[in-house]
């Protein structure tokens, strides 16, 4: 069964199982001891410490592992934020950084800071320069993703980190989707990575503090990870995470061209035989191995599971697959369509015969749940009779993706310039009807809120 979700957690690498083995014999005793199992363990440690350093283009002693990527994050920004207090209280990030940065941030704003998040483009980039000017003297703290995890679009880290180092001001870089490619370019200052992102053993984070930058551990410290991550370090996992590490790190320059052959093929191939398709995230300026697409009038849970009876694990940023039902925070900061959203992220060693299975399942996958919704040119009848003037649809209590459905069968109805107004408490229909307009050339017009009731009224005009 092809697994086509290495951005989430890539499958453990056979270098990180050997390893993962063999230090479970030799790095179970306390490093911080004297005797001769402690001094093994010790050696183990800082030999993982050494390669990984090695791997992210730092100082050894700059380097600690921690519990998670998550932690190392949060641990990363609330300590660059505590040892820079009397700079000021300001964090800025990018609209679509990993949600452990937004959760940082949330607490941060909690604590009496202040938070200021930078646009990105419809392809999910950030500007250097309008992250530059978001620096004001009082931010103590910025941070940028080096690759985005959910449609893959490389960020502008080398230019960002200049302008930040310009302007005094630290930058934390979540790394974790990139680090397996490549170290991260320019002077930034703090850097987190996760090691089941590269095909180590979940339960390994890595936070890595530049000497020079203020850093005040929050929290009750312990003496080891330099105070940083307190708790007995777990040496066989991180033994297995730094040997990964180093293994996806010499095969990366010859399997990134391949699988960005792959990811290449799936961008064509699913424009053409998928209908009302938006392939979405920066087509050039991109991780090799993730591509990300939203299909029209589809659940994206339905989708999820009918690929997953098909035998393709994929994963989705669709709202339709969460339990709040609120859109994707990167799809809804890039202005796309996040109905019937679908993320294909390839591990090392995909072959070309299971990425034309997938292109082959995929169009039958969509059109069996778009028939299961009635949408437009799935089987299902328009409705009787024709309009000459604007309609309105009432999708209240509906959700995603009935409301665009439903839109895109009364605009057949209508003549051109006359517009269609529908009218739903779906929080999704904020993005997508906006979305849908964008991808089928119509106008939208604007919402205004329903009196008495909860919801809004999204009004498009046909064009087309």
């Amino acid at each position: 069964m092809p697994y086509f979700d290495a951005a989430s957690a890539a499958p453990l690498h056979p270098v990180a199982r050997e390893a993962l083995l063999a230090s479970l014999d030799e790095g179970w005793a306390d490093p911080a001891r004297l005797h001769r199992e402690g001094r093994r363990a010790r050696l183990l440690l800082d030999a993982a410490r050494e390669a990984a350093a090695e791997a992210v283009g730092c100082r050894a002693d700059e380097l600690v592992f921690t519990p998670s990527g998550t932690h190392a994050v949060h641990s990363g920004i609330s300590g660059v934020l505590a040892g820079r207090r009397r700079a000021g209280r300001r964090l800025v990030h990018s609209a679509v950084e990993h949600s452990c940065v937004l959760h940082a941030a949330e607490v941060h704003a909690a604590d009496g800071g202040s938070v200021a998040a930078v646009g990105c483009d419809r392809g999910g980039r950030v500007a250097a320069d309008g992250f530059a000017a978001a620096l004001t003297p009082d931010t103590a703290l910025a941070a940028l993703q080096s690759a985005n995890h959910e449609v893959g679009t490389e960020q502008p880290v080398a230019e960002v980190a200049e302008a930040c180092a310009a302007a005094g001001v630290p930058l934390l870089v979540d790394a974790a989707q990139s680090l397996p490619w490549g170290p991260v370019a320019g002077p930034w200052s703090v850097l987190a990575g996760s090691a089941h992102k590269w095909g180590g053993p979940p339960g390994v984070g890595l936070l890595v503090v530049r000497k020079g930058t203020r850093f005040a551990p929050r929290g009750p410290v312990d003496e080891r990870e330099a105070g940083r991550s307190p708790g007995f370090e777990n040496i066989p996992a991180i033994v297995a995470a730094a040997a990964s590490l180093r293994a996806v790190r010499a095969e990366a320059a010859a399997e990134s061209g391949r699988l960005r052959g792959l990811v290449a093929r799936i961008r064509e191939r699913v424009a053409a035989v998928v209908p009302d398709v938006e392939v979405v995230g920066d087509p050039e300026r991109r991780l090799p191995h993730l591509v990300t697409f939203s299909c029209l009038y589809v659940d994206g849970e339905s989708l999820l599971y009918a690929l997953d009876r098909a035998g393709f694990s994929v994963s989705s940023g669709s709202s339709c697959t969460s339990s709040t039902l609120t859109p994707s925070h990167v799809l809804k900061a890039m202005g796309v369509l996040s109905e019937g959203n679908v993320r294909v992220s390839l591990p090392p060693g995909t072959g070309a015969d299971a990425v034309e299975r997938f292109l082959e399942v995929l169009p039958g996958a969509v059109r069996e749940v778009r028939a299961a919704l009635g949408a437009p040119g799935a089987g299902a009848a328009a409705p009787a009779g024709g309009a000459t003037g604007a309609l309105v649809v009432d999708a209240l209590g509906e959700r995603c993706p009935v409301p665009v459905i439903e839109l895109a069968k009364a605009v057949e109805r209508v003549p051109v310039g006359a517009t269609v107004t529908v009218r739903s408490d779906d929080e999704v229909a904020a993005l997508d009807i906006p979305a849908w307009c964008w991808t089928q050339g119509q106008e939208y017009v604007g919402e205004r809120p329903l009196e008495g009731e909860r919801g809004a009224a999204y009004v498009v005009r046909r064009r087309v």
